[in-house]
């Protein structure tokens, strides 16, 4: 088509993500190959937490913001996972 833009990078990362999970999710049905099975549940994690980022990302941005953003957001997952991690023996202890 003559004239027409190509859509920004974000709105293509929404939709291949949401492809990606239904995807995941086809591999993680099937009940006969094991190593699919575990690469689907691979493919749903990594999408998921990208999609929890592109989520949160304008559809408008282009590769560069996007990917700045998809850093930060990933470093903030990863900062709520870390905190989790090391305050829980904490608070059980606070328990006791």
């Amino acid at each position: 088509m003559a004239g027409h833009a190509p859509r920004p990078f974000a709105s293509r990362m929404h939709v291949v993500l949401v492809v990606l999970m239904l995807v995941s999710f086809a591999l993680i049905a099937q009940q006969r190959v094991k190593v699919l099975y575990q690469v689907g549940f691979l493919v749903l994690i990594a999408s998921t937490f990208a999609q929890i980022v592109f989520g949160n990302i304008a559809p408008t941005a282009g590769f560069a913001k996007s990917m700045r953003q998809l850093g930060l957001g990933l470093a903030i997952i990863a900062a709520v996972f870390g905190l989790g991690a090391v305050l829980t023996p904490v608070l059980v202890n606070l328990g006791r």
